[in-house]
């Protein structure tokens, strides 16, 4: 069975498809000066844009594993994640309290779906 992984760097691959699925690199905002529900919101919309050119979509993901610099920002997260998964597609899911790579990161998330 191959294995083909996408943006691979010396570290790690943003996408690895196996066997009709796709993971997901953990994934970060594009800013993290800004607060919790912007960091949540561009940090989705690169979550979306990695399963569209994986050939995947948010309505096909199985699994996110969401980590939360403090359950302070929970319900402000969740409102975000709430709003951009479809209705009736939400994934298994797990959330928990994490220190981040950088200080300033407040969530970062790691997806796994299946191929459309």
């Amino acid at each position: 069975m191959m294995i083909d992984r996408l943006e691979t760097g010396a570290r790690m691959s943003r996408i690895v498809k196996h066997n009709g699925t796709v993971y997901l690199c953990g994934q970060v905002c594009a800013d993290a000066t800004k607060g919790i529900k912007e960091q949540t919101k561009t940090m989705l919309d690169k979550v979306e844009a990695l399963l569209d050119e994986a050939g995947s979509s948010k309505k096909h993901m199985l699994s996110a594993t969401i980590y939360v610099k403090s359950m302070d920002y929970f319900a402000d997260m969740n409102a975000v994640w709430d709003t951009w998964v479809p209705q009736g597609y939400a994934p298994a899911r797990a959330c928990v309290e994490a220190k981040m790579a950088r200080d300033a990161l407040l969530v970062e998330v790691s997806v796994v779906a299946a191929l459309k």
